[in-house]
């Protein structure tokens, strides 16, 4: 299973590093994306790195806030967020990927065959 966790309040302008980390199988097999829904919304993919990290996808709402990593040995693909926004508030989820590419695919997609439980991110004053 996945299980994402990293999240919490943070402020305006603020950081936070999310993990994904595996438990029963290697992450290092798969790529691995992420989702988000905020209050109201739909989830929609966030950004995915590929097996071998030589491959990243962003969506347009958080380019150049993000960045993604992944050490193997630890079983843990991080997401990195930067000079966040209230409205990136959301229930950030991650989810093993068929192949890393652009995030307009939908959380249901089979290309998303394990996905995890999520972690609350929230951007306040």
């Amino acid at each position: 299973q996945l299980q994402a966790s990293g999240g919490g309040l943070v402020q305006p302008g603020g950081s936070l590093r999310l993990s994904c980390a595996a438990s029963g199988f290697s992450l290092a097999y798969f790529d691995i994306a992420w989702f988000r829904q905020g209050p109201g919304n739909e989830r929609e993919g966030v950004s995915c790195i590929s097996k071998n990290s030589a491959r990243t996808h962003f969506a347009d709402t958080m380019k150049g806030r993000l960045t993604m990593s992944r050490d193997n040995a630890k079983n843990t693909v991080y997401l990195q967020m930067s000079n966040l926004r209230p409205e990136d508030t959301a229930v950030y989820y991650c989810a093993t990927d068929r192949g890393c590419s652009p995030m307009s695919r939908s959380w249901q997609s089979s290309d998303f065959e394990i996905r995890g439980q999520g972690t609350q991110v929230t951007v306040s004053s």
